[in-house]
């Protein structure tokens, strides 16, 4: 017997809202204002550009000779190593979460040495990531696979859980086997908790990947942060961390762009207004 999918059609909810142009509007104004408020601090505070620069200063230390391939390099580095170890632990972290929620056992078994794993410092732990794996990409990765791990697996057990026991009662009537259950129920039903672990774990991706190359400085914006600032080159310190934000927040919105397109259903029965 054939389970169809056991969640709502956005065409049997309503269409989705549109935009109002305030929504791309106010974002907009938002950063201008933090960038025109950081401006008149430095300038009516009379700032060190040692200590603390301003935007024009940021847009100055982007000018040189070779100076902005290097950081487009330094960045795509930053961008290879966040994307494969969020990918590594995106995956990863619904196959355990999956395995938790279906034995209890193993769960009650695995929790809490998973609980033990996170709560170890990841800036402690990345030299010796280095110590043991070298000084090539792998302990880079390795280290963003363990920030992102955790709030992956916890967001997709509380999916998974969330199943209404309507749904439950009713697959194990039409003899719906563990597969089916999973495909065509809980895992439908779990998709916008999946979405907040993975909202969750990608502004951790990056600071994963700039922690590890801080501490291993041969790539990536980190490397390139750790070397400015031995350098005495402020600016250009600055000017990688406001990479690493508009790096941050672009995945972060690419998530909730791929949540929208994939969950209408989600956005037109909730109070939702992301």
């Amino acid at each position: 017997m054939t389970v169809k999918t056991a969640v709502p059609q956005a065409e049997s909810v309503g269409s989705p809202r549109r935009r109002s142009p305030a929504a791309f509007a106010l974002p907009v104004l938002g950063i201008s204002a933090a960038l025109g408020l950081w401006w008149l601090a430095t300038a009516l505070f009379d700032l060190d550009p040692l200590f603390v620069p301003g935007p024009l200063d940021l847009v100055e230390a982007t000018r040189g000779p070779g100076r902005g391939q290097y950081l487009v390099d330094r960045t795509w580095e930053t961008v290879q190593v966040t994307l494969i170890g969020f990918t590594i632990a995106m995956l990863g972290g619904f196959v355990i979460a999956a395995l938790l929620a279906t034995f209890s056992s193993v769960e009650r078994a695995t929790m809490p040495v998973l609980v033990a794993l996170n709560a170890v410092p990841k800036v402690g732990l990345a030299p010796l990531l280095v110590v043991w794996l070298g000084f090539d990409i792998e302990p880079k990765v390795v280290l963003v696979v363990l920030i992102c791990f955790f709030p992956m697996v916890v967001a997709t057990m509380s999916g998974l859980a969330s199943t209404p026991s309507e749904l439950g009662e009713l697959t194990a009537s039409l003899s719906a086997s563990r597969w089916q259950t999973y495909i065509k129920v809980r895992v439908p039903w779990a998709l916008p908790q999946i979405f907040v672990g993975l909202k969750l774990s990608v502004p951790l991706a990056v600071i994963g990947a700039v922690v590890a190359e801080t501490n291993n400085p041969n790539s990536g914006l980190g490397s390139a942060i750790v070397k400015a600032s031995a350098q005495f080159e402020t600016a250009l310190a600055f000017v990688c961390l406001v990479l690493l934000s508009v790096l941050s927040s672009g995945l972060f919105y690419l998530v909730v762009v791929v949540e929208r397109l994939t969950l209408p259903w989600a956005r037109a029965i909730t109070a939702q207004r992301m």
